[in-house]
């Protein structure tokens, strides 16, 4: 992670591709591109790869989550569960519909707690959104298993863990709909882009046209389309998808390095007892962009970042509980329902309760973490002298 490390000759000659036709929007023009699709291209590439019926690209992550939750009728006065450790996209996205984020406890996998997620299951709940972090899965078992019986939309924000799978099945395909983030930092990189993967046509052609103003694409121009809904323009260029496509196809080479250098590190903190690491629901589906630990208390854990910090080695290397984009500790704009725009008094309240939430289990866990980034282009030397240099750093501190 990310894929961006290993750039080279394919994502050039992709994206030569699209300049020579010099058709950078991927719908229309058909004459002057030239047979020149990339985003049919990489979409159809991604339900080959991740094994769905229906991939859709989008303009980023975020947007991604935001048409799959109204391809999936998710809206106004709707709760969507979802859990106290993601990126503020997550919540952003529900808002953006309309809906109540109902925000509860993690437990050790760093994903949703099912105990927590049937407990705040109300009248009003319509989705379970668990989000797969650092890499890793939540406990879909648990989740399906609470989803079916309460009658509930389980959609899966995959945003972070490309590649991953639980039970032989990619995440992200899982659910009723998931979706990828392919920005910077992600396995895959388009740039900027996301995908909603579903295998319900009915949730793909919603999601087809309403990243494009509502058009239904059947016209034999753009003009002649109709427009049965009212949508939004978050489109993905063909440049984007470009650089997506000759990503994916290096997606099994990313994945074998990262596994082995996660591996590698986690051999040399093995070595400190006082360490444990995070419970991976499925340890095969793993994907490994992150190696997550935990040490016995929060004041070793900041002494420790502390210590890495002065020493030059903290950075890839995450506090959470101390980050402003990825735990709730933090994010005092969503406590105070700081926005914009006037917003309704349901989901005014809802924010606004946060703060009094009970968040205690969580901050358990997260004061306790931190989650290495692994990167693809390490040598052994480098892992090697990376972990002794944290043994020693932490052998100080405990």
């Amino acid at each position: 992670m990310p894929g961006f490390e290993l750039f080279g000759a394919e994502e050039r000659k992709e994206v030569n591709d699209v300049l020579e036709t010099g058709i950078l929007m991927r719908y229309g023009f058909d004459g002057p591109r030239k047979g020149i699709w990339k985003a049919k291209e990489l979409e159809h590439a991604i339900t080959e790869r991740f094994g769905c019926k229906h991939a859709h690209l989008t303009s980023s992550g975020t947007a991604a989550l935001t048409t799959a939750m109204s391809a999936l009728g998710i809206g106004v006065g709707d709760e969507v569960i979802m859990p106290s450790f993601t990126f503020v996209a997550s919540f952003e996205a529900v808002l953006s519909v309309g809906a109540i984020p109902v925000l509860v406890d993690i437990d050790d996998t760093l994903t949703l707690d099912p105990a927590a997620v049937e407990a705040a299951i109300s009248p009003k709940t319509k989705c379970v959104m668990p989000v797969h972090m650092c890499g890793s899965m939540a406990d879909l078992g648990a989740l399906m298993n609470i989803c079916n019986k309460h009658n509930l939309i389980l959609l899966e924000d995959a945003c972070q863990s490309i590649g991953g799978t639980y039970e032989g099945k990619h995440l992200g395909t899982i659910g009723h709909a998931g979706t990828f983030s392919f920005d910077f930092v992600k396995m895959i990189t388009c740039g900027e882009g996301g995908v909603v993967m579903t295998n319900d046509i009915d949730v793909h052609t919603k999601c087809d046209g309403y990243t494009d103003h509502g058009h239904d694409h059947l016209g034999v121009d753009r003009g002649a389309d109709l427009h049965p809904f009212i949508g939004y323009n978050f489109r993905i260029s063909e440049l984007h998808a470009a650089v997506g496509l000759a990503q994916i196809r290096k997606l099994d080479q990313f994945l074998v390095l990262q596994r082995k250098n996660n591996q590698l590190l986690r051999s040399h903190l093995e070595q400190i007892p006082e360490i444990s690491f995070r419970r991976v629901p499925d340890p095969v589906g793993d994907s490994g962009s992150f190696l997550s630990w935990f040490l016995p208390t929060e004041a070793q854990t900041k002494a420790v970042v502390d210590a890495m910090k002065a020493q030059g080695v903290l950075a890839g290397n995450f506090y959470w509980y101390d980050n402003n984009w990825h735990y709730i500790r933090k994010w005092q704009h969503l406590q105070n329902a700081t926005t914009l725009q006037p917003i309704g008094d349901a989901q005014r309240n809802a924010l606004l309760s946060l703060a009094q939430q009970d968040f205690s289990k969580s901050d358990a866990i997260m004061s306790r973490c931190v989650s290495t980034a692994i990167s693809l282009v390490w040598t052994e030397e480098q892992i090697h002298a990376k972990g002794e240099q944290m043994k020693a750093i932490i052998r100080s501190v405990i």
